[in-house]
């Protein structure tokens, strides 16, 4: 494969659904890449200035290229972790393998390692990114929003992080629709 065609391969991304959205039913459902850029947007939103924001737009742009070789896995789908994460490795080495440069798979390695601080805020970034997108769907009349709320609820740690999920299940729970 050229490096051109794998550029285009990457950007099958922006027609991927997220698999977890259209199990619940959500008409027209974000795509990977839309969520990509939603962690990316709320890294430039909320990074605290201690962290270095290029490494974390970095891990944000490249923490779901994977999927465009091997799906949008969830836990729906029951594949143990650790095959998850071979199969998205393995797709990671063939893309840096073509484009004929490794930056693409450390970076990868380094964000599912969590081996920086820069890498965990992304990773809660991305489980908040999820928390909103749910809000956005539930205020939109989609059922059964809850549950990414309380997977997002249970993986945020960070205390600047944390009242945005408060808010977030507070909006939620009020019922309204905006």
């Amino acid at each position: 494969m050229s490096s051109l065609d794998l550029l285009l391969e990457a950007l099958r991304l922006k027609a991927l659904p997220r698999a977890g959205w259209m199990r619940k039913g959500v008409p027209g459902p974000e795509t990977v890449a839309s969520h990509s850029w939603g962690v990316a947007w709320l890294v430039l939103a909320l990074a605290p200035p201690e962290l270095d924001r290029g490494r974390a737009l970095a891990y944000a742009t490249v923490h779901d290229v994977a999927e465009v070789r091997v799906g949008d896995l969830t836990p729906a789908d029951r594949v143990p972790a650790e095959e998850k994460s071979r199969r998205e490795r393995t797709a990671m080495a063939a893309m840096d393998s073509e484009l004929g440069s490794p930056r693409l798979l450390s970076l990868w390695d380094r964000y599912e390692a969590q081996a920086d601080r820069e890498a965990r805020f992304v990773r809660e970034l991305d489980r908040l990114d999820m928390a909103l997108q749910a809000l956005a769907y539930h205020e939109a009349g989609s059922p059964g929003m809850e549950e990414f709320l309380d997977s997002a609820d249970a993986a945020i740690r960070d205390p600047t992080l944390r009242p945005w999920i408060d808010s977030i299940r507070l909006r939620m729970r009020s019922g309204a629709v905006r």
